[in-house]
C-alpha cells in the first residue's frame, strides 16, 4: 500500500492550550499554519508522523468538504497515500466501511473517509498539487 505519512488529527476544544502543550511544552516544531476564516489548524512535526491540531469549526469544515456532514470523532487517523482510490478499495476489501468516497478538496488533495479496524475513523489523502 505504501503509506507516506501518518497524520494524527486532534480536534481540540481549547485549541490554544493544546497548541501550547504540544508545540511549546513538548517541543514539536511547527511545520505549517493552514488556518483560515474557516478555522485554525497547525501542523506539528512529530518526527516520523505529524500531529494536526484543529478547532471545532475547522473539524466541521473538513467534514463538510470530505463527507457532507459532521461525522469525525475527537481523534481520527489520516494517511497520505499515492493513490486514494486504489487504497480505499483495498481497505474496503479488508473490512473498512466507506464513510465518504474520494473527494477533491479545496486544499488540493483527494480525500476519502473510512471507518477502519477497531472503530477508528480514517482519512486517506493523496496530494494533487495546485488546482
Amino acid at each position: 500500500m505504501g503509506v507516506r505519512e501518518l497524520r494524527v488529527v486532534v480536534t481540540a476544544e481549547d485549541y490554544e492550550a493544546a497548541l501550547r502543550f504540544y508545540r511549546d511544552v513538548l517541543g514539536m516544531g511547527e511545520l505549517a499554519d493552514f488556518s483560515s476564516e474557516e478555522g485554525r489548524v497547525r501542523l506539528l512535526d512529530g518526527g516520523r508522523a505529524t500531529l494536526e491540531i484543529i478547532d471545532a469549526r475547522q473539524a466541521e469544515f473538513i467534514d463538510r468538504v470530505e463527507v457532507g456532514r459532521r461525522v469525525a470523532p475527537h481523534i481520527r487517523l489520516a494517511f497520505e497515500v499515492a493513490d486514494t482510490v486504489r487504497v480505499t478499495g483495498e481497505l474496503v476489501a479488508a473490512g473498512a466501511e466507506v464513510v465518504a468516497e474520494p473527494t477533491r478538496t479545496p486544499w488540493g488533495s483527494l480525500n476519502a473517509r473510512l471507518q477502519g479496524a477497531a472503530g477508528v475513523q480514517l482519512t486517506l489523502f493523496e496530494e494533487l498539487g495546485s488546482a
